[in-house]
């Protein structure tokens, strides 16, 4: 069996790297994107993309395609895995029409575009397409408004596509909740206690790691047959089946 290929987006953040990383370990041809090159990169081919214009300048949205379809090299794509996202936290009286613009382009319309464009590649790939999601999707805290109803979107946009699409490629996703990625830790730089106070609140003692997210891509990518469809992954250490009262 020839090579196969994967495309993902996001790929300079943590998770994104480990994702990367592990489908180039596991003998995929890893195609990587984001909007610039980080050095981290141990990718078989990269191209930058700068998702918010891929929603609204369709000059732009020809030049990306054009160059990911060479990067194919007419061999079809295995799977598309729509990583990228971004997260502005603010207050409902803070956030702007603008905030919604570019929270749903990016986190929803970039990906339904690159599945939608990309249909002929994965068809002939017999592909795949992942979608990372989050918790927010179901559970979510204050000032999130934008970046939670990004994510219910884009379960619900899984499920409908792998609906729609289910006869020749399969649409999963997965929805976790905290994972431990520099970003986060850096958060509870000057509150070492709160880290500690958020991991208890998962019934598995502890938060996420950018591992976990890759084994369960690994395995929606590599699942045979056609039965693992429109599936939502939660990697929530049980946090959402749990009941938090007042003591």
């Amino acid at each position: 069996m020839s090579q196969r290929t994967a495309f993902i987006t996001g790929a300079n953040g943590a998770i994104g790297q480990a994702l990367c990383s592990a489908f180039h370990d596991a003998a995929w041809r890893v195609v990587a994107s984001d909007k610039a090159k980080s050095a981290a990169f141990d990718v078989d081919a990269y191209i930058p993309v700068d998702l918010k214009q891929l929603c609204c300048n369709d000059a732009y949205q020809d030049e990306v395609f054009a160059g990911l379809r060479e990067e194919l090299h007419d061999s079809g794509l295995h799977l598309l895995i729509n990583n990228a996202a971004v997260q502005i936290v603010a207050p409902v009286e803070q956030l702007s029409a603008n905030d919604w613009h570019t929270t749903l382009d990016v986190n929803l319309v970039a990906p339904f575009l690159l599945t939608k464009t990309l249909l002929p590649e994965l068809k002939k790939g017999n592909g795949s397409v992942i979608n990372i999601a989050s918790i927010h999707a179901q559970l979510s805290k204050p000032h999130f408004t934008v970046y939670a109803a990004s994510k219910a979107a884009l379960v619900g946009m899984t499920r409908s596509l792998a609906v729609e699409l289910g006869s020749y490629i399969r649409v999963n996703a997965i929805s976790p909740a905290a994972i431990a990625t520099p970003m986060l830790k850096a958060g509870f730089k000057d509150n070492p206690q709160g880290l500690a106070l958020l991991s208890s609140y998962h019934p598995s003692g502890c938060i996420g790691a950018t591992k976990d997210i890759v084994e369960a891509a690994l395995y929606l990518a590599e699942a045979e047959g056609a039965f693992l469809n429109g599936t939502v992954i939660s990697l929530d250490g049980g946090i959402a089946s749990r009941l938090h009262d007042p003591v």
